[in-house]
C-alpha cells in the first residue's frame, strides 16, 4: 500500500537462491518455488501491492547480484523467482475475492430475506456501506430474462450508478433473477435514476420501489412492498414503467380481508358466469370500461368493439347482476369488485 514500509520478511532466502543458481546455472528447484509462492501469498494477505514487491525484488537483485555470475543464469533464477512470488500473491487475491464475495453474497441474503440477528446485521452492513439505523428504500428491476452480477447488464447498470453517484452509501446487487438497488430513503433521486437506467438496460423491464423504512428490519420490509408490487402489476395487467408500493396501497387493503372480497367477487360478479361464453369476457368488458373512465367509446376501442357492441355488453352485465355500470353506487360496488376478481384470479381459480 502507497507510503507503507515493506519488510524484508518477504526476501527471506532470496540471496541465497541467487547465489547457487548462478554457481552452479541450475533452475529453481519444487522447495525454492514453493518458498516464493507462500511468500507472496503472506505479502498478499498483509495487503502489499504487487507492483512495489517486484520493485524490491528487482532492488534486491542489484544488491545480491553474484560477482562475476552469467547474467542470462541470474536473471532467469529472478525470473522464475518473481513468477512463483507473483502466482501466490495472485492466488491469495483470488481467495480473497471469492471470499469476499460469498461474505457479500450471505450479507445481502440476510439483509434482503431478514434471517440474521438485526443487532449483528447492522453491524455487518457498515462494511457493505450501509448504515441501517437509517431508514432505507428499495428498487427491484424485473426483467424477461435473469441477470446476475457479473453479466454485462448488471455491470452497466451499476457503472451508471457509480458515475453518477459515487460512494452514497448505496448497494446494488441482484437475487433471483432481478436487478436491486438499496439506497438512503431521502435519496429518492438514486432509485429513480436507478429504474432510468435498469429500464433501458433490460430493454423494458419492470422496476418497483418499495416505501422507505428505518431500521435494519426496514430493507427488507421495502423489498418485500417492491416485490409485491411487481406481482400485483402482473395480476392486475399494470402498464407502467416504474411502479410505487406508496400509489398501490389500495390493493393490500382491498384484499386484507380475502374471504370478505371473495364474498363480493361471487355476489357482484357470479351471474356473469350464466353469460355464454362464460363471465371472463364481460370482466373485460367492465376493465375496459372502468380503466377508461367510463367512456363508451374509448372502451371500444381498447377492446376493438364497436360501441354498439360494447353498449349491448354493458346491458347484459345490467341484466345478469342487476347492477348498471353507468350507475355512481353500482359502478363502485362493481369496479370493487372486478379489482378483487383480478386480484383473486377469478374466474381462472376457485374462489
Amino acid at each position: 500500500m502507497a507510503g507503507r514500509e515493506i519488510s524484508d520478511e518477504y526476501l527471506d532466502g532470496y540471496a541465497r537462491i541467487l547465489a547457487e543458481v548462478s554457481a552452479t546455472g541450475r533452475r529453481l528447484n519444487r522447495d525454492e518455488l514453493r518458498s516464493r509462492r507462500a511468500l507472496g501469498e503472506r505479502a498478499a494477505e498483509d495487503g502489499h501491492g504487487l507492483r512495489a514487491l517486484v520493485g524490491m525484488h528487482l532492488a534486491a537483485t542489484r544488491d545480491a547480484w553474484p560477482s562475476g555470475a552469467a547474467a542470462d543464469s541470474v536473471l532467469a533464477a529472478v525470473q522464475q523467482a518473481i513468477d512463483a512470488f507473483a502466482e501466490g500473491y495472485e492466488q491469495a487475491q483470488r481467495l480473497a475475492v471469492r471470499q469476499e464475495e460469498a461474505a457479500r453474497r450471505e450479507f445481502i441474503d440476510d439483509l434482503l430475506y431478514g434471517r440474521s440477528d438485526l443487532g449483528r446485521l447492522a453491524e455487518r452492513a457498515e462494511r457493505f456501506g450501509l448504515r441501517l439505523a437509517r431508514a432505507h428504500a428499495v428498487a427491484v428491476a424485473d426483467a424477461r430474462t435473469a441477470y446476475d452480477e457479473a453479466g454485462p447488464v448488471s455491470r452497466q447498470v451499476e457503472q451508471a450508478l457509480l458515475g453518477r453517484f459515487g460512494d452514497r452509501r448505496i448497494l446494488f446487487t441482484t437475487k433471483d433473477g432481478r436487478l436491486v438497488c438499496v439506497a438512503p430513503g431521502d435519496q429518492d433521486d438514486v432509485l429513480t435514476f436507478f429504474a432510468k437506467q435498469a429500464y433501458a438496460a433490460t430493454d423494458g423491464g419492470r422496476v418497483a420501489i418499495g416505501r422507505p423504512h428505518s431500521g435494519p428490519g426496514g430493507v427488507v420490509h421495502s423489498y418485500e412492498e417492491a416485490l409485491n408490487a411487481l406481482d400485483l402489476a402482473e395480476r392486475m395487467n399494470l402498464d407502467e414503467p416504474v411502479l410505487r408500493a406508496a400509489d398501490l396501497l389500495v390493493f393490500p387493503v382491498l384484499t386484507r380481508d380475502r374471504q370478505a372480497m371473495a364474498d363480493l367477487v361471487r355476489s357482484a360478479l357470479g351471474p356473469l358466469e350464466q353469460a355464454r361464453g362464460g363471465a371472463e369476457p364481460l370482466i373485460d368488458t367492465l376493465t375496459a370500461y372502468f380503466d377508461a373512465g367510463c367512456n363508451a367509446a374509448e372502451a371500444a376501442r381498447r377492446l376493438s368493439l364497436s360501441v354498439r357492441a360494447l353498449t349491448y355488453r354493458l346491458d347484459r352485465i345490467h341484466r345478469l347482476t342487476g347492477s348498471n355500470p353507468a350507475e355512481p353506487m353500482h359502478r363502485y360496488t362493481l369496479q370493487t369488485a372486478v379489482i378483487g376478481a383480478r386480484l383473486l384470479d377469478w374466474p381462472h381459480r376457485e374462489l
